[in-house]
């Protein structure tokens, strides 16, 4: 299996809180749902439907699991949310419980066992843990490098600050640019394979 992490971002790097106001205030943090006006769902929505049906694992931190499954379960009918209501998935945190865990199927990884269970998953047979969101543990992946595909969806906007998937630790990862696309919105869709 790959791990492909697919973010919405802005110009400057701020992947936080793209889908609505209250999705993370971390830090202060007053832009939430600032992704929701570039979204173009003929472009963007296909790219992201064509690449869940390759993907046979759903891999997120704690926040964006509980906002998730606050949401998804509720949808169905459209490729995208019939994809992630039925695949297995798995939150790491070292917090959540089994009775915390409504969103089915789902399995906890504890942050001390994060690089060996990926490292496992990606040795089985099959298409991609997709990962969205979940800005820490993206950092965590790419530290380790774990992470074999990114899809940005870079969008025209400044935040002016806020969470970003990448770590100012002076590691250099390079990648190769696979595909662009232009969405209908401004939004450039950039699909990103790790040059090894």
């Amino acid at each position: 299996m790959k791990t492909l992490i697919t973010e919405f971002i802005s110009l400057d790097g701020v992947v936080q809180a793209p889908g609505g106001a209250s999705e993370d205030t971390d830090g202060g943090f007053k832009h939430g749902g600032w992704s929701i006006k570039y979204f173009d769902p003929a472009v963007i929505g296909g790219i992201f439907d064509e690449l869940a049906a390759q993907s046979d694992a759903l891999l997120q931190g704690r926040r964006t699991y509980q906002v998730s499954a606050t949401a998804w379960p509720a949808r169905a009918g459209d490729p995208f949310s019939d994809w992630i209501n039925r695949v297995p998935k798995y939150v790491v945190s070292n917090t959540l419980t089994e009775q915390d865990i409504t969103w089915k199927p789902t399995t906890i990884i504890r942050g001390d066992d994060l690089v060996k269970t990926i490292s496992d998953l990606r040795a089985q047979p099959g298409g991609y843990i997709y990962v969205y969101g979940s800005a820490m543990l993206v950092q965590s992946l790419l530290a380790a490098d774990l992470v074999d595909e990114l899809l940005l969806t870079i969008e025209p906007i400044i935040l002016g600050g806020g969470k970003t998937i990448f770590a100012h630790n002076g590691k250099a990862l390079p990648f190769t640019l696979a595909a662009t696309t232009t969405a209908n919105t401004g939004a450039l869709v950039c699909r990103y394979v790790r040059a090894r």
